[in-house]
């Protein structure tokens, strides 16, 4: 038995859009199908939570036990970009500051909640148990150490770590070398293949 779901699978979960190559758990929850696209080569292990309306690029894996809390503020991997186990995700969260009332049981009029668009660039990593919370755009190349906390935007090709995250060394570049020369390996794969 695959533990993914097959490509007729997906077609009948009813996600926006989706590519070649792409293998997410049925041990995943998802929440709003019909707002989730998933471009090619892409992968959502075990215990994932995908809520809303969440975009994620090719090459990009979501690894087990993520949480993607998008709502129709939303979430946005970019090509290349990784979650590591246990992250968690926020594009929206409640008012902590008592101006309102918590949690989804209470009626909206009695609540205050804060959403706002995140976005993971090209070749950003977030290490194990990682939060981020909405707003945040975590820059292309950005390495974010496991269990930091991010509460504001980050520099591109930078490594952040810490409660609140904070910058403590640049990040090499080599990896658009490495995605270069990958990508024309493919492109000549597919070449001689035809």
């Amino acid at each position: 038995m695959n533990s993914f779901y097959s490509e007729d699978e997906l077609k009948e979960l009813g996600l926006k859009r989706f590519g070649a190559n792409v293998f997410i758990s049925k041990k995943c929850s998802i929440y709003g199908a019909g707002g989730i696209s998933i471009g090619n080569n892409a992968r959502v292990d075990d215990f994932c939570i995908l809520s809303g309306e969440i975009e994620i690029g090719s090459y990009v894996h979501i690894a087990a036990y993520c949480g993607l809390f998008a709502s129709d503020a939303g979430i946005v991997f970019k090509d290349f970009s990784t979650c590591s186990s246990r992250c968690s995700i926020y594009a929206i969260t409640d008012d902590f500051l008592g101006q309102g009332m918590t949690n989804p049981t209470v009626p909206d009029e009695y609540r205050k909640v804060y959403k706002k668009k995140v976005v993971v660039e090209r070749h950003a990593i977030l290490g194990a148990g990682c939060v981020v919370l909405p707003g945040v755009s975590i820059g292309e190349g950005t390495a974010v150490g496991a269990m930091s906390f991010v509460n504001k935007s980050t520099e591109p090709w930078m490594l952040y770590v810490g409660t609140p995250a904070r910058p403590r060394s640049e990040r090499s570049k080599n990896l658009l070398t490495l995605e270069e020369k990958m990508m024309g390996g493919l492109s000549a794969q597919i070449c001689v293949e035809r």
